[in-house]
């Protein structure tokens, strides 16, 4: 006879079950695909303007040893280097998270990952808000939050629900003490 804590399993999660044994990920194809690669759009975009604006403005005997000098200038900056470091790890924590929720297998029935909706600085690290599709609950990222933190890099990562809105959940990405 069965207790009333253990439930019929339904025939999606045993097909779930299924692909966990096979290895399959699920690969969802969505329309955020064009949001979670905005800043290396932006950047494929705006490199070659800004090219093309130097020579115009500067003339075309502003060479390449020119723009390595002053990149190299601004590099050598430490205050510089340090907004440059962090403004790129805003961005590399992002992927680090999708890859992460597909390793760990955060995802909904049809393979949706969670949406990535900002990132920001913060003294710590980052702070990365996520919108969960269906199915995908902040227990899922507390349970894996081993394989978050090492998929980040990171030393630690606390997991934080939303008050007001069930679907918002908040990873902390502590880089920093």
């Amino acid at each position: 006879m069965r207790s009333k804590r253990q439930r019929k399993r339904s025939a999606a999660t045993i097909l779930g079950d299924f692909d966990t044994v096979l290895g399959r990920a699920p690969r969802a194809i969505s329309p955020a695909s064009a949001w979670r690669w905005r800043y290396e759009i932006a950047m494929a975009v705006v490199t070659p303007l800004t090219v093309v604006f130097l020579i115009r403005h500067l003339g075309p005997d502003w060479s390449a040893a020119d723009m390595s000098t002053l990149i190299c200038g601004l590099g050598s900056w430490p205050a510089a280097r340090r907004a440059l470091i962090n403004r790129a790890w805003c961005i590399i924590t992002p992927h680090r998270v999708r890859v992460a929720c597909a390793q760990a297998r955060i995802h909904g029935r049809r393979g949706t990952l969670p949406i990535i909706v900002r990132t920001s600085l913060e003294p710590f690290g980052e702070r990365v808000q996520l919108w969960c599709t269906a199915g995908i609950c902040a227990e899922d990222f507390q349970a894996a939050r081993t394989i978050l933190r090492s998929a980040c890099w990171a030393r630690e990562v606390r997991v934080q629900r939303s008050i007001r809105h069930a679907q918002l959940v908040t990873l902390e990405v502590i880089r920093r003490r």
